[in-house]
């Protein structure tokens, strides 16, 4: 058995207000100190591995401009090789675009096209008005026009079923991103011959670059499933994991209540994963950013990430404090892989490593 990383990523699991907040509106922000706050919060294997250690949390100037929706031009190319209208064209929350326009795109047939505060180009259509394969060849469409000035880092199908008023997105959600920049940690693992496995949305992050295995999302609880199931498998390389229920099903939604419950469900799981680690194997656990249940509005929030770490090689105990920069992850993964590569981090393996 060679070594393995299993990198997990809870998709919105924020750990307290950036030091820029204040640019986003986001002052305040605390996703997983609302969490806490609740007093339902039961995550011991997080909290063995030191959750509740992490530097400037709570638990232990002008605002930027938002977009105002895309260009006519880009909407009238989009509508014309979509051979549909649209509707809204503005800055939403996924789950009230559908209650506010679900109705009127169900008598029109019109598409849903809305944004936020990401760069995304968001395509909502119910599944028996547009049907999902239509849904995603626009999105392959309005990914083809959204270049150069009009570059966005993802398009995104947002499917949803139901009747109104009770309309609800379904996990057939899409992503269709731009191809990275530059060469990242997952192509250089994959040219070096290692396994890259992807669980969840990693396939729609990366558009497909550097994985030599893909599996689409499922839910937090499949997800976790087959992570483990990797755990038992022989491989030698990296599982790479995004957990997208905490993001998409509470935090949107502002329910603290489900927030907690699937975080105290994946915290079990975690420790199920935690028992079939390999001599060789190290577990990271991180969040790309906030989505607090308790905070103003339904947006991302601007925050923190954790970082935690475990493996029979990993020190307990250790303070990595605040990291200049997420890549930093990348880098200590490819270092202990004895890769070149180190993208725009600096490893920590060294800290960790007994």
């Amino acid at each position: 058995m060679g070594k393995r990383v299993f990198l997990i990523v809870l998709d919105s699991v924020g750990a307290g207000e950036a030091p820029d907040a204040d640019k986003f509106d986001d002052v305040g922000c605390d996703t997983l100190g609302t969490c806490v706050k609740s007093g339902r919060l039961s995550v011991p294997n997080m909290e063995k591995l030191g959750l509740y250690h992490l530097a400037g949390t709570s638990f232990y100037g002008p605002r930027a401009d938002l977009p105002h929706g895309f260009p006519e031009e880009i909407i009238g190319e989009f509508e014309q090789a979509a051979g549909r209208g649209v509707l809204c064209n503005q800055v939403y929350s996924g789950t009230e675009v559908i209650k506010d326009y679900g109705r009127e795109h169900m008598e029109t047939g019109r598409l849903i096209v809305y944004t936020s505060a990401d760069s995304v180009f968001q395509i909502a259509a119910h599944e028996e008005i547009v049907p999902l394969e239509e849904l995603y060849e626009d999105c392959r469409k309005a990914r083809a026009l959204l270049k150069g000035e009009h570059a966005v880092g993802r398009v995104i199908a947002r499917p949803f079923v139901g009747e109104y008023p009770a309309f609800t997105r379904t996990v057939n959600r899409h992503d269709f991103s731009l191809t990275p920049p530059d060469e990242t940690m997952l192509d250089a693992m994959k040219k070096a011959g290692y396994a890259v496995i992807g669980v969840g949305k990693i396939n729609d992050i990366f558009a497909g670059q550097g994985l030599t295995e893909t599996y689409p999302n499922e839910g937090n609880k499949k997800n976790m499933e087959r992570t483990i199931s990797f755990a038992e498998r022989d491989f030698t390389g990296l599982c790479f994991v995004n957990l997208v229920d905490f993001d998409m099903l509470y935090g949107h939604r502002n329910d603290i209540d489900g927030y907690v419950r699937a975080l105290n469900e994946v915290d079990v799981q975690l420790g199920q994963l935690m028992e079939k680690l390999h001599q060789e194997d190290i577990l990271i656990i991180t969040a790309d950013h906030g989505c607090d249940p308790g905070f103003k509005g339904t947006d991302h929030s601007r925050e923190y990430v954790p970082c935690l770490c475990f493996g029979h090689k990993v020190r307990p105990g250790v303070n990595l404090g605040i990291r200049s920069s997420y890549a930093d992850i990348a880098a200590s993964v490819s270092e202990y892989f004895s890769l070149n590569y180190r993208g725009d981090g600096k490893s920590f393996l060294k800290n960790i490593l007994h």
